[in-house]
């Protein structure tokens, strides 16, 4: 009998790193996403440039989903070490496509498998009395949980169809595995080959050549699958498709809010994982927008990252919106040139990809590791914005928001993403750019007196700003402290009157942004979440099937950093009884910020720093036991290859 996945179903392909995995992956998210499913990809990657373990999980569900969950409904295997990391992974009466070329391989015989893990392989290979070869986890597989086996030789599909169109030439185009395991896998789930051929189409619309080739390689292999692989239940025959959604991945939200805002400069310096956010602005510089934010986003690749803070902030001295991104190790190098935007009053946006630290770390892998950093960074005091986003869809309007804040309030301001967010794929509701305005706060188009000086005290605490070259509008920079008119000044009235007037802008801050920027509230009760940023997602999925079990959490989601918003939150969670903590660092950072402005203990930590990003399901496992009062106060995740 045939059953009907309607509601949810996850998929996963791995291989080499370079083997094409992260277009496999694409094409098979654009072809769900075409039949009218919601989409949650997530990519997973080593640091090296070629041939460790890549792979990508993509969850297809028909209703809204935020994350990935534990459990995996269907594998695509180029390589062992795929077999090896995620066979545990795949659920009872799953499924797992492979070279069938593999299994003869021993675990021994595999290099690039790190020492550790081939070791608790062969411990527990021992404890199921099978051999240390992919023979033996297949085995273990098919006895234990009832995974159905599917090995096809990719190399004879190949050398098949490259006789079949008397073109050799594609009997060694091992690249083109990725396209036979996407078309395996569809072929399997029987969802329709024409959706296949115009997700090709789309993606390689600049390249017609390649996407013939493509397509015929997608075709053989789809209809081989229809015809060989027999006694898999699940198909995706496709849902009723949501109006106005699209299929985005993480990065593209901040580059295209950036476009929106008027960002018109960013320089930076190629790092892990930001780097994807200005190749992404490189690519599409010119975009359509209103006429009141003519022009397209110049983007430089400087030196190193002291140099595009640099940059970043003479740009935005001449008045040009400026922005840069990084991720830690770069952020470090800029926190220097931070201080002096600070003393300077000087609005710039930095977009932080979060990645496992310390010193390079894990630089292909998720962390929410820099929070106290970005608060605390530079020597000296200043003030400055720590905001956060949640996900791909908020932050696209975050960064719009980011900007009229660093404008309006003349400090720098840290927009905190990561790479769990940067490298994500998602389907979400179309971005509306008519919901990003533009406010420059005081940023003067003329100059009328005589005596301007750019750091005039003011009621507010904000003095008017010239850019660069207007009349009468001479001012002086300087890293040194400074009078009204930027000429140094050792005297320490100025010294305290200036310092002072920077410092106002707090209160500023917290008096303007709207509460609802600054923390957003999905319910208080008995047992409340505080978290930030990407954690978002796998919390809501969470609370959403404990809802679905007549279980009620809370869950307030902080933005705003710093300044922290102690009343406001305050407000939320007076009458919570207890307070859990979610997030992706050792320590609980968010944890540590909320103790020192709220005076409140948490009671329970979950937290995730393996490098890998949290599930919905590992949130669930562990809310559940802190309700059945079976959990300890920390609780650390580990689920991830």
């Amino acid at each position: 009998m045939l059953i009907t996945m309607s509601t949810d179903i996850t998929w996963l392909i791995g291989g080499p790193q370079g083997s094409g995995v992260e277009t496999a992956a694409n094409i098979f998210s654009r072809v769900s996403a075409g039949m009218g499913y919601q989409i949650f990809g997530k990519r997973e990657f080593y640091s090296n440039i070629k041939g460790d373990h890549s792979y990508f999980t993509v969850r297809i569900a028909d209703k809204t989903i935020r994350s990935n969950v534990n459990d995996v409904n269907l594998m695509i295997s180029y390589d062992a070490e795929t077999i090896l990391r995620h066979t545990y992974e795949v659920m009872p009466n799953g499924a797992i496509v492979y070279d069938s070329g593999l299994t003869k391989t021993k675990i021994d015989e595999l290099p690039n498998v790190d020492i550790k893990f081939k070791k608790r392989l062969k411990e527990f290979m021992e404890s199921e009395n099978k051999e240390p070869t992919i023979a033996g986890m297949l085995e273990v597989a098919k006895e234990k949980d009832g995974i159905k086996l599917y090995p096809v030789s990719f190399r004879d599909l190949l050398s098949s169809l490259a006789d079949d169109l008397d073109n050799p030439k594609l009997k060694g185009m091992t690249r083109l595995f990725n396209v036979l395991g996407v078309s395996l896998s569809l072929g399997l789930l029987k969802m329709p080959s024409d959706v296949l051929l115009q997700s090709i189409d789309s993606i390689f619309s600049k390249k017609p050549k390649i996407a013939e080739i493509n397509k015929q390689v997608a075709t053989y292999a789809y209809n081989y699958a229809t015809a060989k692989f027999e006694g898999y239940d699940f198909s995706l025959p496709g849902t009723e498709k949501q109006p106005h959604t699209m299929l985005v991945q993480g990065h593209q939200g901040t580059a295209i809010g950036k476009m929106v805002a008027g960002c018109r400069f960013q320089p930076y310096y190629p790092i892990t994982p930001a780097s994807d956010e200005s190749v992404y602005l490189e690519s599409n510089e010119i975009l359509d927008v209103n006429e009141d934010r003519p022009g397209s986003t110049v983007v430089i690749q400087t030196e190193d990252e002291i140099s595009a803070i640099g940059m970043t902030i003479g740009g935005a001295v001449t008045g040009t919106r400026s922005a840069t991104c990084t991720s830690g190790p770069g952020f470090s190098l800029m926190a220097e040139s931070l201080g002096w935007a600070g003393i300077n009053e000087v609005p710039i946006v930095i977009t932080s990809y979060q990645r496992s630290g310390p010193s390079t770390g894990l630089p292909t892998r998720h962390g929410q590791d820099d929070l106290l950093f970005t608060v605390y960074a530079g020597h000296g005091e200043f003030p400055r914005i720590v905001f956060a986003s949640g996900d791909i869809e908020e932050s696209f309007y975050d960064t719009g928001k980011c900007f009229n804040y660093a404008d309006v309030y003349q400090v720098p301001v840290i927009h905190m993403m990561d790479k769990f967010l940067g490298s994500s794929i998602i389907t979400c509701k179309r971005f509306d750019p008519s919901k990003i305005t533009i406010d420059r706060g005081k940023l003067l188009e003329k100059i009328e007196t005589d005596d301007y000086k750019r750091f005039e005290h003011t009621d507010d605490g904000i003095s008017p700003r010239s850019k660069l070259g207007l009349e009468n509008g001479i001012f002086w920079n300087t890293g040194d402290e400074s009078d009204e008119y930027g000429h140094i000044s050792e005297d320490p009235f100025n010294r305290v009157e200036m310092m002072d007037k920077r410092y106002s802008r707090f209160k500023r801050i917290l008096e303007g942004i709207p509460d609802e920027d600054k923390v957003v509230s999905f319910g208080v009760f008995d047992y409340t979440i505080i978290s930030w940023g990407s954690t978002k997602g796998p919390i809501l999925d969470a609370l959403e099937m404990l809802k679905n079990e007549n279980i009620n959490v809370g869950f307030i989601q902080i933005k705003l950093l710093h300044p922290f918003p102690t009343d406001y939150v305050k407000s939320l969670l007076k009458d919570t009884k207890t307070i859990i903590d979610i997030e992706a660092n050792q320590t609980g950072q968010l944890g540590i910020l909320f103790k020192q402005n709220i005076d409140n203990n948490i009671d329970y930590h979950i937290l995730k720093y393996t490098g890998r990003a949290m599930t919905s399901t590992e949130i669930y496992d562990s809310l559940k036991k802190i309700l059945d009062n079976k959990a300890e106060k920390r609780v650390i995740l580990i689920h991830g290859a």
